[in-house]
């Protein structure tokens, strides 16, 4: 049985309303990318309706050859013609005018018509950088992994993948075309919207290259200025968490983190081998000489289990908790050993299929750890105690 028609207002016409509610309707519809309704985001043009239920809706795309062009006026299109009264929908498509652009971005930005620091120290998100001694202890994976197990846990999060040289976030969230390549960012005027992967915004160098083959060979002044460029141009909007994967060691981009986000904690990854304390110990300093606060040390590759119950510890074992004792000697405040993940088949297979183990098989003791992981770092809110507000007495 139909729901019952709303009383209509005295004086306003039926078609009238009918547009009315198709745009309270069209609130409900999200930009993919940029993850606030259209009709906050001044999207949506004339909205009409004729006498004999066709509505017309006017959508304005931010650029031409919007990437999700087809994902907005699929919703749109869908959105309209679930409000009763409505017979069919013709949705009119256009582009933002240069003056609408730029009226939207300095929306985005909180009024500011220029580019700035989106996470500074009064910044209400959470900045977690996430850094190993060497490569190849699984830094990449955790962080993308742990970003996803966030999401799934209701956050807003966002990756600003620094490994320059090595960058490889796309690959393992998913975020790559049938050729490999990584899928582009949006770009309207000045600023960049990143792209979305199981909830979580991501952005990589390996975004702007040509191909994945493409070696980036830059000095430090260069890298630098690209770190800043994704704190400052690319458009992440209200974060609860961001996650930095940055290169291993103590080099440029560590320092430039260090000084860019003085404020950011930092999760020390390693290996089980004692010997692999040593290296993972320096960067810990590194960023603890920035200002840094360490939140702690996660131990990667950590035994494998075997079918008849007994663990086979193919890396040794210790080397977590010997790098937290180390990073906690003469200090006031210990680094915890926070997590200790397995070697897992799913864990490798998931980071080449693109879709985190948290997500494909929650179950698997890797992922297990990962999410617990999550919820530990959870337990501190996002809160105002102790930051500037940006007030002024008038």
């Amino acid at each position: 049985m139909p729901p019952p028609t709303p009383p209509r207002p005295r004086g306003l016409p039926v078609p009238d309303l009918v547009a009315q509610t198709i745009r309270t309707a069209l609130s409900r519809v999200l930009d993919p990318e940029i993850r606030k309704p259209i009709t906050e985001l001044d999207m949506v043009g004339d909205v009409s309706v004729s006498s004999d239920g066709l509505a017309t809706v006017g959508v304005k795309l931010t650029i031409v050859g919007c990437p999700a062009a087809d994902t907005i006026e699929r919703d749109v299109r869908d959105a309209t013609a679930a409000v009763p009264g409505v017979s069919d929908v013709v949705v009119d498509v256009s582009v933002m005018t240069r003056t609408e652009r730029a009226a939207l971005t300095e929306k985005l930005r909180g009024g500011r018509a220029k580019r700035g620091m989106q996470f500074g120290a009064d910044s209400l998100t959470r900045v977690v950088a996430v850094t190993s001694g060497k490569g190849g202890v699984g830094k990449s994976t955790l962080t993308a992994n742990l970003a996803v197990a966030l999401a799934r846990r209701g956050l807003a999060v966002g990756i600003v993948d620094a490994d320059v040289y090595g960058f490889s976030i796309p690959g393992l969230v998913g975020l790559v075309d049938a050729s490999g390549a990584s899928v582009k960012p949006t770009q309207v005027d000045d600023m960049i919207l990143p792209p979305v992967a199981h909830g979580v915004k991501v952005i990589s160098i390996g975004m702007f290259v040509d191909d994945t083959s493409t070696a980036v060979a830059w000095r430090g002044p260069m890298l630098h200025r690209t770190i800043e460029q994704f704190l400052t141009d690319v458009y992440f909007g209200d974060l609860d968490v961001l996650l930095l994967d940055l290169p291993p060691g103590t080099g440029d981009v560590a320092i430039s983190v260090g000084q860019l986000l003085p404020h950011a904690e930092v999760l020390v990854v390693t290996t089980p081998q004692p010997a692999a304390a040593d290296v993972a110990e320096r960067s810990g300093l590194v960023a603890r000489q920035t200002g840094q606060k360490l939140l702690g040390v996660v131990e990667n590759m950590a035994g494998l289990a075997q079918p008849d119950g007994s663990v086979l510890q193919l890396f040794g074992e210790g080397g977590g908790a010997e790098t937290a004792r180390r990073l906690s000697a003469g200090q006031d405040e210990a680094v915890p050993l926070l997590a200790s993940v397995p070697l897992s088949m799913g864990l490798r297979e998931g980071g080449d299929s693109g879709t985190p183990i948290v997500l494909s098989d929650p179950g698997d003791p890797a992922a297990r750890v990962i999410d617990d992981l999550a919820a530990a770092l959870m337990v501190r809110p996002r809160g105002l105690a102790g930051r500037k507000l940006g007030l002024s007495v008038g």
